[in-house]
């Protein structure tokens, strides 16, 4: 018996020294076992913006609204994560996680939705 893909358990053919039968495994054996290191920086950044993203979603449903900070924060939001920024005519800075902004006011967010103006 030749050996198998590292992912799927299927006889490789070709290279003596080849690991994977497709991209297809490669790329899924490489994931899983990214996955499996649960605790690493990148996947904790990810998982914040990714929840940030979906707070800020959920309370802007209109593309403009002010928001309490507790509010925001209770859910899990986190001020520190976000993607880019957009600073306005004011000099107003604006910090987005994706297309959703917000901007820090003393006890209130202000949210917003990314417009194509912006870029």
């Amino acid at each position: 018996m030749g050996k198998v893909c590292f992912h799927c358990d299927k006889d490789l053919e070709g290279r003596t020294d080849k690991k994977f039968c497709t991209s297809y495994c490669k790329s899924s054996y490489h994931y899983q076992k990214n996955k499996e290191n649960e605790d690493s920086l990148f996947q904790k950044i990810d998982r914040q913006l990714k929840t940030n993203r979906k707070i800020l979603k959920e309370f802007n449903k209109a593309g403009l609204a002010t928001v309490r900070k507790e509010k925001l924060l209770d859910k899990g939001f986190d001020p520190n994560y976000f993607t880019h920024y957009w600073k306005n005519k004011e000099n107003k800075v604006y910090l987005f996680c994706y297309e959703y902004g917000f901007m820090n006011l003393k006890e209130k967010y202000v949210l917003i939705n990314w417009q194509k103006y912006m870029g």
